[in-house]
């Protein structure tokens, strides 16, 4: 059903590199959260080709950072627009639209890598007690502004997902904390102890790394 369902949803919107509606239609000057307003109340798909056309350079490439090939970055992408679509309805402008849609992406990839696509970002927390936390230094972001680009790239290779996913929102999505608490529905005391373990976690592997 759901292989029959993407590839219906692929016809309908085109592909990464086609435009599904005229540049100059008039709903391309919708906000993001105008479009998903219309599409949630049409079940438009062709207005959903707006949302695409959008994203999906954006998309691709940070599915890209999980896949092994060109070919199966593809697919995530269009696996993962599939379940934003699906997910549409879901929105509830909590934080950016970006942001919700850079979350799906993640999380799908993350899923995907762990090969267990039914569990969230959010349900993979960990509780940690008192002594685990004096464990972890504090780790400032300008340590990261000083990692070689292409050491760093192995770095983000060797952690587990869900911290790349944690640092990428944060640092390279420009997500704020806040933001973060409403798409892992966590407190934001568990979203900062978090990243301060992803970063401690991303600093002790550049550093074993010769």
């Amino acid at each position: 059903m759901v292989t029959i369902l993407r590839k219906l949803f692929l016809v309908v919107i085109g592909d990464r590199n086609k435009s599904a509606l005229d540049k100059d239609h008039p709903y391309r000057e919708l906000s993001d959260e105008e479009l998903v307003e219309k599409i949630v109340a049409t079940n438009n798909t062709l207005l959903f080709g707006i949302i695409y056309d959008r994203y999906a350079d954006r998309v691709y490439t940070k599915c890209s950072g999980f896949a092994q090939s060109e070919d199966e970055a593809e697919d995530l992408t269009q696996d993962v627009f599939l379940t934003i679509y699906i997910k549409l309805g879901g929105f509830r402008g909590i934080s950016k639209f970006s942001s919700w849609v850079y979350s799906i992406t993640y999380n799908f990839c993350v899923n995907y890598v762990t090969r267990n696509k039914g569990r969230k970002i959010s349900e993979q927390s960990e509780k940690f007690d008192a002594t685990e936390h004096q464990l972890v230094g504090e780790v400032e972001d300008r340590s990261f502004f000083h990692m070689r680009s292409d050491k760093l790239k192995s770095v983000l290779e060797q952690i587990p997902p869900e911290d790349k996913t944690l640092l990428l929102l944060k640092y390279q999505d420009d997500i704020s904390v806040k933001e973060l608490c409403a798409l892992l529905d966590l407190g934001e005391s568990a979203v900062k102890m978090r990243l301060k373990r992803a970063k401690a976690k991303t600093l002790a592997t550049y550093n074993a790394i010769p």
